[in-house]
């Protein structure tokens, strides 16, 4: 699936990809709706509509994956919340043996995340897998979610890497479509994010269940 002799860059997403979609799935579609009825004394059913009403923002700006917007927004501590469960985050199937792999064939791997800092200070205080990375990139401190041209133009600029020599790996189409756009080359998605969910079946990227179907090799003394 994987031309590893064409790839010297490989960017990883975080949340679907590297770490099991489960937990994000689970705290914005069941718990916060929960906590946000007690605290504001709704019962279910308001708590669901003012939720619906909230969330009806466009997904894919830098407001959609910010904690603190939607701590202001829902007048909740989110980081907070985040912390809480943060022993539900869960690194996905052979993940750290595919990073093993990468750094034995001396690929540059860089994490692209349009996760929130604190989110990601929070999920990597639980299980850091940061030390793999040559370097981690969060799309608020570039002004620009992965979703938009200018993310890629400044990465760039942070980070260069050849386009038509790069892997991306993220499990939101909207991503892979922008990447495409700039001119990344290799592109794959994942079929199942979130472990509690079916398997997507209709992906219009190429897509794998675990990272063991990719395994790079070793890069020759």
């Amino acid at each position: 699936m994987i031309d590893w002799d064409s790839v010297d860059t490989v960017l990883l997403d975080m949340d679907g990809t590297l770490l099991d979609l489960h937990f994000d799935n689970f705290f914005w579609v069941e718990h916060i709706p929960e906590v946000y009825a007690r605290t504001h004394q709704l019962s279910p059913a308001e708590s669901a509509a003012r939720l619906d009403e909230a969330f009806g923002i466009e997904q894919g700006t830098l407001d959609w994956y910010s904690l603190d917007y939607w701590s202001e927004r829902l007048q909740l501590d989110i980081p907070a919340l985040t912390h809480e469960l943060r022993h539900m985050v869960a690194v996905r199937p052979f993940v750290l043996e595919f990073l093993q792999r990468l750094r034995d064939a001396r690929r540059d791997v860089v994490m692209v995340t349009n996760a929130h800092r604190k989110t990601l200070d929070i999920k990597m205080g639980h299980v850091d897998i940061t030390g793999w990375f040559d370097r981690v990139v969060v799309s608020h401190e570039l002004g620009a979610p992965k979703e938009e041209q200018d993310f890629w133009h400044r990465l760039q600029a942070l980070h260069p890497f050849d386009p038509a020599r790069t892997l991306l790996i993220d499990d939101t189409e909207r991503v892979l479509e922008s990447a495409r756009c700039y001119g990344i080359a290799h592109l794959l998605t994942l079929l199942q994010p979130d472990s509690r969910r079916q398997k997507r079946i209709d992906t219009r990227f190429p897509g794998i269940h675990h990272f063991d179907e990719i395994m790079p090799e070793a890069a020759q003394p």
